[in-house]
């Protein structure tokens, strides 16, 4: 069955250092936004005065944050999955079920694609528009960039999971 990876950083090939920072960078905007929301909340409390845009940049960094990390929750098998009956499988028919598990991956990878179907003109538009949220005058945010990091999360996110579809398909024991 799948196994989390568990190898040091050293070992790891270009692509996997690249899904391991993406990572990286997830939780060190999940750290800014933990400062942010504490000094909102302290300056709410002492000062009477809160910090403009903690909301909406809370709002867009979640999903920025979702798409960071997503490659390497598919690479270290952490992503939900409901795998108890591919667990038996294993154990009787292991052929199968590694094929069964390339082709559960393969519909991952085509998942992605399908988002990046729908994302990429998205992201364009945002661009051409120049479209931002928040409060003119108070607080605005430009969406472009979480738009990108939507299309980036989805590109390697689709790699991740069709270099594994490969290699659970080449993992199946001769017949």
């Amino acid at each position: 069955m799948s196994e989390a990876v568990s190898t040091p950083t050293e070992n790891l090939g270009l692509f996997d250092r690249l899904v391991v920072g993406l990572n990286a960078l997830g939780s060190l905007w999940i750290l800014f936004l933990v400062l942010l929301v504490t000094s909102d909340a302290m300056g709410r409390s002492l000062f009477a005065s809160p910090i403009a845009g903690v909301t909406e940049l809370i709002q867009i960094s979640i999903i920025g944050i979702v798409f960071l990390q997503l490659a390497d929750a598919v690479r270290t098998h952490r992503l939900t999955r409901a795998d108890s009956f591919l667990t038996l499988l294993h154990a009787k028919r292991p052929r199968l079920a590694w094929r069964m598990e390339a082709v559960f991956l393969a519909l991952g990878a085509a998942y992605m694609v399908l988002g990046l179907w729908g994302s990429v003109p998205l992201l364009l538009e945002s661009y051409e528009r120049d479209e931002f949220m928040g409060n003119v005058g108070v607080f605005t945010v430009k969406v472009w960039p979480i738009k990108t990091i939507i299309v980036l999360g989805l590109i390697v996110t689709f790699i991740e999971f069709t270099r594994q579809a490969i290699a659970a398909w080449r993992r199946a024991p001769a017949p």
